[in-house]
């Protein structure tokens, strides 16, 4: 089993990153920042985190997508700025299909969210410091097991929202 932190548009906030991290070392295996950290990418709060360039990231360094192999499984991540997120989903989901990615992480619209589109699982963690659509500042634990995705929703502020775990099957 492996479990992967996700979070996105963090806007600048290390003790965020810092905490969550803190909070969460332990007990996962991958980090990722899905862009709109507003951090240099030797700032050590970001340190650890795979992360995307976000569009509000002007000085940084960070790449525009980044893959990563976790249990067999390829995980496409993007901040979606310049994949139109905020409308749909579609140019996202041929990117996926180009590179056989079958999760494909992303954020720029700050709205917590999971939805299979055929056989990829896209995931946006929320905004850790400015969400939009809720007041939970949200951030993602993802559960990789038996073919199967099991998405754990955190509140920055009050932990571990049980109601919003969801399910998915996913290929490898």
């Amino acid at each position: 089993m492996t479990k992967i932190l996700i979070v996105s548009d963090s806007h600048g906030s290390t003790e965020l990153l810092d905490d969550i991290k803190g909070k969460h070392a332990g007990d996962v295996s991958q980090m990722i920042h899905c862009g709109d950290s507003e951090l240099s990418v030797d700032n050590e709060s970001i340190n650890g985190f795979t992360t995307v360039k976000g569009n509000c990231d002007f000085n940084a360094d960070f790449p525009e997508e980044a893959f990563i192999e976790a249990d067999g499984y390829k995980i496409l991540v993007v901040h979606g700025h310049l994949y139109s997120v905020k409308s749909s989903l579609l140019s996202l989901s041929y990117r996926a299909e180009e590179t056989g990615a079958t999760i494909v992480c992303f954020g720029h619209s700050h709205l917590l969210g999971a939805e299979k589109i055929g056989d990829v699982l896209f995931i946006n963690p929320g905004s850790i410091r400015l969400p939009r659509g809720r007041r939970e500042r949200t951030y993602i634990i993802l559960e990789l097991k038996d073919e199967k995705a099991v998405l754990h929703v955190y509140d920055y502020d009050h932990g571990k929202m049980d109601a919003l775990t969801q399910e998915f099957s996913v290929s490898r």
